[in-house]
């Protein structure tokens, strides 16, 4: 990767896929100052465990900014040529945006018309979960349906698209 590479890639797969993995291991791949956006909010013991253990997982060197909300201000202010962002995860996100009520179509707009423009290479880790049973609540059914949508615009204005299933990447686009 050069300076001059920039773009969004989008890492998307299921619960435990190694997903996660693979975008570290892309970002470490690029040579390139690294900073991670990290989506996720510790809501209980379980997921401060999660955290931290992605976070031992990815080792020194990462510059860390937590941002459950203001996604795409969070990447405005990282945005340079030649700077690398891995954002884990969109799920979490669209999850935290949705608990405070936030204009989920709003926000993902200006998320995607921010990437279409970055000058930095952006690399998104999420969950697909649309592959899966129905779910039987309005708020989880909305949930699916808001992350399909995201990941959709997403997936249309990125360089690259992987979709990862144990563990192995399967190039979807670029």
């Amino acid at each position: 990767m050069t300076a001059h590479d920039h773009g969004a890639v989008l890492v998307l797969g299921g619960a435990r896929s190694g997903k996660s993995r693979f975008a570290e291991n892309y970002v470490l791949g690029t040579g390139q100052g690294r900073h991670y956006v990290a989506t996720g909010r510790a809501w209980d013991e379980e997921m401060q465990a999660r955290i931290a253990k992605h976070r031992e997982d990815r080792g020194p060197g990462w510059n860390t900014i937590e941002e459950p909300l203001d996604l795409t201000f969070a990447l405005k202010t990282l945005d340079r040529p030649g700077e690398v962002v891995l954002v884990d995860c969109l799920t979490l996100w669209v999850t935290n945006l949705m608990l405070e009520g936030r204009d989920l179509a709003s926000e993902f707009r200006m998320l995607a018309q921010f990437v279409a423009q970055a000058k930095a290479r952006i690399v998104f880790v999420s969950n697909e979960v649309g592959l899966g049973i129905v779910p039987e609540n309005r708020m989880a059914r909305d949930f699916r349906d808001h992350a399909g949508r995201l990941h959709q615009l997403i997936a249309e204005v990125a360089r690259e698209v992987y979709f990862i299933a144990a563990g192995l990447p399967l190039k979807m686009k670029g």
